[in-house]
């Protein structure tokens, strides 16, 4: 598992697998229900399985200590 963050965007995505190929993830599903500030996108690949997901509103919907420790992007 990965974790990045970039902190102009407040994005973060966590990545389940070593390496997600281009290509690779495609469906995305939005989770409703988190933070109201906060929004959730899954990446799926083909066989229904979940590759990571991005949290939008970052800050909102992630614990603070899991995102200190994220590596950053940007």
């Amino acid at each position: 598992m990965h974790i990045s963050y970039d902190r102009d965007g407040d994005t973060a995505y966590v990545s389940l697998v070593a390496r997600i190929p281009d290509g690779a993830a495609v469906r995305q599903v939005t989770v409703e229900g988190l933070a109201a500030e906060a929004e959730v996108v899954l990446d799926v690949d083909e066989a229904g399985r979940l590759l990571g997901f991005e949290v939008i509103g970052a800050r909102a919907g992630l614990p603070a200590e899991l995102l200190d420790r994220a590596a950053p992007t940007g």
